[in-house]
């Protein structure tokens, strides 16, 4: 493990251009989009595809370094290296840890370079699902105090492959439910991506709070199983512009190696405060368009994240990649 960390401390940046063929369902973005794409999301967790289709998409629109980071588990990883040896594609070994930070309850922790075989790892990780399930049992109890059915299919079809049941499965649950149609219809409600915001996150009437870790620990979890850790979508759970400065303050005391700076959802002038304090702090500038499968309403394109002309930072991250 050390040898692995001082690889990781001492590698420097690279990639290779590879030429792909873009099936039809693929959209082909503009040439000058990134062609590094550092989280993505397979059945794994909450993604709408298995391992190596989305390593095969990636691949597809251009992708040149990836990383899949399913939530609070490696349980792809193997697959994604061995579907991108088969497309060409170099892949980065990755988790995506949910914390917890003081009144924020779901921030996310990007692993880079961890070691997947790692049994220290792979036993937090699972920890880190049981509080997930235990979350996701108290969320569909609330649900059904506020009237609604839940069509069982989704959540038992995850149980039954040992994989770990989160928010897009019980709105799934919900949607899929006859009994709930006309509600949903009055709502507005026609979508994963739409009931949860309204039921399913802080502040709303099914939502129950993660009890672990801290975003702190997640770092060191990252650090232990030979990783640089990265916060993910600062903008997506923190508003406030002083506020996500602040944190990236705070987090980079808590050892953080860096921010996804370039992300889907992120304005020109988000990207531009968080690159600007990154290189202030010596800290990396990641990106990724969060791709969760060709159907999700935000998430459905590789390479939509946008760097508005300004360099990214990958430190030894490229070089870590299989």
């Amino acid at each position: 493990m050390r040898g692995r960390r001082l690889a990781v401390a001492q590698a420097r940046s690279g990639g290779r251009r590879l030429r792909v063929v873009h099936p039809p369902h693929v959209l082909s973005p503009p040439v000058t989009a990134p062609t590094f794409d550092l989280q993505s999301h397979s059945i794994h967790s909450d993604g709408e595809l298995p391992t190596a289709e989305v390593v095969a998409n990636a691949a597809a629109a251009g992708v040149e370094l990836l990383a899949l980071t399913d939530h609070d588990t490696v349980d792809g990883v193997d697959e994604a290296l061995v579907a991108g040896r088969e497309h060409g594609v170099p892949i980065v070994t990755a988790t995506e840890i949910s914390a917890v930070d003081g009144p924020y309850e779901d921030m996310h922790v990007l692993g880079y370079g961890v070691d997947q075989s790692d049994p220290v790892l792979q036993e937090r990780l699972l920890d880190a699902r049981g509080d997930r399930e235990r979350r996701a049992e108290a969320m569909s109890d609330r649900l059904k105090e506020l009237g609604f059915e839940i069509d069982p299919s989704h959540v038992d079809a995850r149980r039954a492959a040992g994989k770990p049941v989160g928010r897009p499965h019980l709105a799934a649950g919900v949607l899929a439910h006859p009994a709930n149609a006309e509600r949903l219809a009055d709502e507005g409600h026609g979508d994963v991506s739409s009931f949860i915001p309204a039921y399913l996150i802080q502040g709303t009437p099914g939502y129950v709070a993660r009890s672990h870790p801290t975003v702190a620990e997640a770092i060191g979890w990252i650090h232990d199983a030979g990783g640089i850790a990265i916060w993910a979508h600062p903008f997506w759970d923190v508003k406030d512009d002083d506020e996500v400065l602040a944190l990236i303050d705070r987090f980079k005391e808590a050892g953080v190696e860096g921010v996804e700076v370039f992300y889907v959802t992120h304005t020109e002038n988000q990207v531009r405060l968080l690159a600007d304090r990154c290189s202030e702090l010596g800290l990396l500038a990641t990106g990724s368009s969060d791709y969760h499968g060709p159907d999700h309403r935000l998430f459905s394109n590789f390479r939509a994240h946008e760097t508005h002309g300004i360099e990214p930072n990958l430190g030894p991250i490229p070089e870590l990649a299989r």
